[in-house]
């Protein structure tokens, strides 16, 4: 990310990195049919008055919000038809002034996970199902958090959803300290201490989730008191987005770049580009899809454009926020699609491993690392963008005969050679981004190729590349990674290669047809 910025620094007023969007959800220990049995067996409730026990519950539950309501003097509405539901409670808010507390009570059916009572092989037993249901929506202007929601389901297992949202709660941690700041919607644009702000901003993953997540739940739940004590709700984070904003100095900078990026990442970042921005690699028993589209804004009313690379429910997202803010923006619903390394005991001895990432609260910490990895390296794949003068320069290098002894010299790269791009493509591969290369990687990526073709021996291959990458070494192309066989591209080679195959693929063949025609 680095890169990026020195780049376009005279551009930048900063950067900040934040999480965004936050769905918490919690689960009550009766998620099973066997578990809910245990429940009412528990109470000497009988299996065949299980529906009209889960009818009365969700009426003291419904009851409990209207009185809420009532007692704060605040609307409660049932929605029959879909509306935005955020944006109603934010005008609700607005008219009657609501600066602390609750703002309003919807009401609105939806299809839910809850039990039913069944027959099988002459016994009774309970088993999932799946109905329709009331669910409420609470909607809260907190001191802390600013506008967030609670949405209970009424029926048994009595799932809970909170939404905050990461932006605003550090704007109001800003204005507690002080801290001069221009924001629209959910985006600064300016602030006046930015490393003030991005230290506020690491510290949301460290809050006391369990504790502010269940003095909610207890405030809109009412059987907390009786038929569920002491059960507690286990919290988990069911989508987190943590985006990195480049705050430009105004909203010309960044239209005249941002058209450049989006084109860069749509003709040249593949699956194995997007997999490696996640921290993975692309594996051949791989299930799934990665998909990546470009979609117009301007349907939401919203200037400009977003792309989007799609790993199954996991995405990153690139798009012009408040017209002068670049968001990067990595979306996690499914952590075990990501790996992170932590002490776990195996056989009895605790031993550093790479492990699947879970959703409990307690791992909104790695959320933060993944996502920030993530962002960085999309940026680092973007730096190359809209720099002609390091790229003429970079071509001016390779396309040079490079002296490297008295008698020794490196031959120069013909930029618009099919075997050099060949090489280049090889090297520019995105699963090499997160361990580098080695000859062998570098003889799969050349198997098909001229290079390789009509060399049968591996020995001779193996020497045949260790000529090519000593002379892409000689030309600042690459460069070894300490104490081992492996290589690393280095920034003016991305530059130069990159540029080479744009001037192949797209220059080139752009300017013969304006020549013919």
């Amino acid at each position: 990310m680095k890169e990026f910025i020195d780049k376009y620094q005279d551009r930048i007023h900063g950067v900040l990195s934040c999480f965004d969007r936050m769905l918490f959800r919690g689960y009550l220990p009766i998620m099973s049919g066997w578990q809910m049995a245990q429940f009412i067996n528990g109470r000497d409730i009988r299996f065949r008055d299980l529906k009209s026990f889960l009818i009365e519950q969700a009426g003291w539950v419904k009851e409990h919000a209207e009185n809420l309501a009532k007692k704060e003097g605040r609307p409660f509405q049932y929605l029959a038809e879909k509306i935005r539901k955020e944006q109603r409670a934010s005008e609700i808010a607005k008219r009657d002034n609501v600066q602390e507390g609750l703002i309003c009570v919807f009401s609105v059916v939806e299809p839910c996970r809850t039990f039913s009572f069944r027959f099988e092989r002459g016994k009774p037993f309970v088993a999932s199902a799946r109905r329709k249901c009331l669910f409420l929506y609470f909607y809260f202007m907190d001191r802390d958090f600013g506008l967030m929601h609670v949405r209970l389901q009424t029926w048994f297992p009595l799932q809970i959803q909170v939404y905050v949202n990461g932006h605003e709660w550090l704007a109001r941690k800003l204005s507690q300290q002080g801290i001069g700041y221009a924001k629209q919607d959910n985006a600064f644009l300016r602030i006046a201490d930015l490393e003030a702000a991005q230290k506020f901003s690491d510290r949301f993953c460290s809050l006391d989730w369990p504790r502010l997540l269940n003095r909610y739940a207890k405030r809109v739940h009412p059987l907390f008191a009786d038929l569920l004590d002491p059960m507690q709700y286990y919290w988990v984070t069911a989508q987190s987005e943590y985006s990195t904003d480049i705050l430009f100095k105004s909203p010309a900078q960044l239209s005249e770049l941002y058209p450049r990026l989006l084109s860069h990442s749509t003709l040249c970042f593949g699956a194995k580009d997007v997999m490696s921005f996640l921290g993975r690699k692309l594996h051949p028993l791989f299930e799934g899809e990665i998909v990546s589209d470009v979609s117009d804004l301007s349907f939401k009313r919203i200037p400009g454009a977003r792309i989007k690379h799609r790993v199954k429910q996991n995405w990153l997202k690139m798009y012009d926020k408040a017209g002068s803010v670049l968001r990067i923006e990595m979306v996690i619903n499914e952590p075990e699609g990501f790996k992170v390394r932590r002490q776990v005991i195996r056989k009895g001895k605790k031993v550093m491993q790479w492990v699947d990432m879970r959703k409990g609260v307690a791992w909104l910490f790695r959320y933060r690392e993944v996502s920030l990895g993530a962002n960085r390296r999309y940026l680092e794949a973007l730096a190359d963008v809209d720099n002609p003068t390091d790229a003429i320069r970079a071509l001016d290098r390779i396309t040079t005969r490079k002296q490297l002894a008295p008698k020794r010299s490196a031959r120069a790269f013909n930029p618009v050679a099919r075997d050099e791009t060949q090489i280049f493509r090889a090297l520019l591969s995105g699963e090499h981004g997160i361990r580098g290369f080695s000859n062998l990687d570098i003889r799969k990526k050349l198997a098909d190729s001229p290079h390789l073709k009509d060399i049968a021996e591996q020995r001779r291959q193996s020497a045949k590349v260790t000529r090519i990458l000593n002379r892409c070494h000689a030309h600042g192309l690459i460069a070894k990674i300490p104490r081992s066989r492996r290589w690393r591209l280095t920034p003016h080679g991305r530059i130069a290669m990159t540029a080479s195959i744009q001037l192949r693929d797209v220059q080139f063949p752009i300017s013969h047809m304006k020549i013919a025609a």
